[in-house]
């Protein structure tokens, strides 16, 4: 505990000119007591820990004790300090590694690229989840992340509807979308040029908030359990994590659009409706309308891939009066008699 905590007062003194006793104090989380004992520590093991007496004073390195990465430019270092999302980080349980890094890299800086952590700071943060819900990390995030940085196979057991599922897998990669965290994973069973979409050696999609367990798999015998050391698996150096990402999240969007209607659109809902709906499927629908052109009114007439009837009366909700429904009929029908709802609840005196 102390030997780690002498080494950050060291990379803590080479990453600023000078600090006050008050100062260490804080970041090591000790007291000022304790402070003067480790520098006096160092200071006996050969580090050049020097303190400069008086209000102004503080403790400092001397003699060009330091370890310096030469050779990054300005707009690296403030790149390689853009790289860590300290939310995602916290989540993973990697927040304490991530931050033993970056102190270690500011010490080992020029004295001309030290502000460059806090300058990207200031420009710079990512607030991944969406508006106005809370999304609580899963709780066995941690263990899946242990399991993708040292390419381990787990079993994992998950929830599908009403009944829970276990399965093998190769964790290959995690992926932060809205707040949500998901794992991309392989089932092993087959090589990786016979893999596909499903059946073994399959990559796949799973929500970590849907696990129920996850455990290790150990020995070469790849069972579970104490006794044995952790299993590796040999991961496919093809593998692409963000392109497969990118792929598979378009097919998940297409996928569950399995319904269409037909609608009409003022010039104002054309604007609106990629924020109504699927975005995506939004501008291919208004994209082959354009060739009909719009009617006598400037409306344009779309037909529109949809989740289900369900959903889209609820996204088209928000377009108001500068959308309407012509078919299906039952649709239709609902929205007119929202209609009429809304009649005679603004036309209450």
């Amino acid at each position: 505990m102390r030997a780690a905590r002498l080494i950050k007062m060291v990379l803590l003194l080479q990453s600023r000119p000078s600090m006050t006793a008050a100062e260490l104090a804080r970041e090591l989380e000790v007291s000022e007591r304790t402070v003067t004992r480790d520098a006096q520590a160092l200071s006996e093991a050969g580090v050049p820990v020097y303190a400069d007496r008086g209000r102004a004073g503080g403790y400092r390195l001397v003699g060009g004790y330091r370890t310096r990465l030469t050779g990054l430019a300005r707009g690296e270092a403030e790149a390689l300090f853009l790289s860590g999302v300290p939310g995602a980080l916290r989540e993973m349980g990697l927040e304490d590694a991530a931050s033993a890094a970056r102190l270690k890299v500011s010490a080992a800086l020029l004295p001309s690229l030290r502000d460059a952590p806090r300058a990207a700071a200031q420009r710079f943060h990512l607030d991944a989840p969406g508006w106005f819900r809370e999304t609580p990390a899963p709780e066995l995030l941690p263990a899946v992340a242990d399991a993708v940085w040292d390419d381990r196979p787990v079993v994992a057991r998950y929830r599908r509807g009403d009944t829970e599922v276990e399965r093998k897998l190769e964790p290959y990669g995690l992926v932060l979308k809205a707040g949500v965290w998901y794992l991309c994973a392989r089932v092993p069973g087959q090589g990786a040029s016979e893999q596909g979409v499903s059946g073994p050696g399959a990559y796949r999609v799973y929500r970590i908030d849907r696990f129920a367990a996850v455990e290790a798999v150990t020995g070469a015998g790849g069972g579970t359990g104490a006794g044995a050391g952790p299993a590796r698996f040999e991961r496919d150096p093809e593998f692409d994590l963000p392109a497969f990402w990118a792929e598979r999240a378009e097919q998940f969007a297409r996928s569950i659009l399995r319904a269409e209607v037909l609608v009409r659109l003022s010039p104002e809902g054309v604007r609106a409706l990629p924020h109504a709906v699927d975005a995506a499927a939004a501008r291919e629908a208004l994209a082959e309308a354009a060739g009909t052109g719009a009617d006598d009114d400037g409306w344009v007439t779309v037909t529109l891939p949809v989740e289900s009837e369900e959903v889209a009366r609820t996204q088209l909700t928000a377009l108001g009066p500068e959308v309407e429904v012509l078919a299906p009929a039952s649709l239709r029908e609902r929205f007119a008699a929202q209609a009429v709802r809304l009649a005679l609840l603004y036309g209450r005196k």
